[in-house]
């Protein structure tokens, strides 16, 4: 199962690496959304049950992965940036469905928020309007350790926290990962941790009335950073959203054990390939809104 890998050039300012998994008898096409410091590589597991049902596409951010050769990452960009390149590819490849793992969150949301025409339904994995103290403590150390370019340092911190209920070996996978990032993705991780922290709002809920489409929260049992608790603020919100834990699992979902991996399956598979509740049209998009959570 090789993708077809392509360069798109977004808005004459990025160069972004992309892979599509073509499928001959899918109708409908899903693009997966990064979490921070990650490359398409950590949708392996995820591409395996999304695949056989649907097109899938994985994109690695500018600053990222087989993104980096291609662009100049003389700066961090803003999720907002990340945002705007995610409406792109949405549109370049005709997306039906979008899903988003971790701080990928916050770009999914504020591209939801702009009410992109083609999407009919999101998938939010691993991610809470909330920072609560645990969170906020793994984001204060990390800062530490990106201002100190420590990516020895980071890649133990990830793996005893958020990565605890990972198995040893995708551990050993993580570490070897963030501990060998270009020093501009430090920088780019530093700029937005920074920012997140020392917001007065870091969440601003009002954009979420844009949201016009059914979306899906997922959460695993035992994470206490992005809690199943924490993602049901968002019901106050949102008119259209439902939520689900998978049970004995932390952070990282299907990742982390067979089980996890089956009951993710089940929940994603079984929500968007629901019946929709009704037909939406295309209309007109809104100004897109600030930055929302982490």
């Amino acid at each position: 199962m090789k993708p077809a890998t392509a360069v798109v050039d977004v808005h004459r300012t990025y160069k972004v690496h992309t892979e599509f998994y073509a499928n001959p008898n899918a109708r409908k096409t899903i693009i997966l959304v990064n979490g921070s410091l990650a490359t398409t590589a950590a949708f392996a597991q995820t591409v395996k049950y999304l695949h056989p049902q649907f097109n899938v596409v994985l994109y690695d951010q500018p600053y990222a992965g087989q993104s980096k050769p291609h662009n100049s990452n003389s700066r961090p960009i803003t999720k907002e940036d990340e945002a705007s390149i995610l409406l792109e590819l949405i549109e370049q490849f005709q997306a039906n469905y979008l899903m988003s793992f971790s701080w990928g969150g916050v770009a999914a949301m504020l591209a939801l928020a702009k009410r992109p025409a083609r999407i009919e339904k999101a998938v939010i994995t691993s991610f809470s309007p909330l920072l609560n103290e645990p969170m906020i403590d793994y984001l204060e150390k990390g800062l530490n350790h990106l201002h100190a370019v420590n990516g020895d340092e980071l890649g133990h911190l990830v793996n005893n926290t958020i990565g605890k209920h990972l198995p040893s070996l995708f551990k050993r996978f993580n570490h070897r990962h963030i501990s060998s990032l270009a020093e501009h993705e430090y920088r780019q991780m530093h700029s937005h941790v920074h920012q997140v922290l020392h917001l007065d709002a870091h969440c601003e809920m009002q954009c979420l009335s844009a949201v016009d489409i059914p979306v899906l929260f997922v959460n695993g049992e035992y994470d206490e950073y992005t809690s199943p608790e924490d993602v049901r603020l968002f019901a106050e919100h949102l008119s259209d959203c439902q939520f689900t834990t998978i049970d004995n699992a932390g952070h990282f979902l299907d990742m982390e054990h067979k089980g996890a991996w089956l009951q993710s399956q089940a929940a994603l598979l079984g929500f968007l390939q629901s019946a929709p509740r009704s037909t939406k049209s295309f209309r007109p998009q809104p100004e897109l809104q600030h930055a929302m959570a982490v």
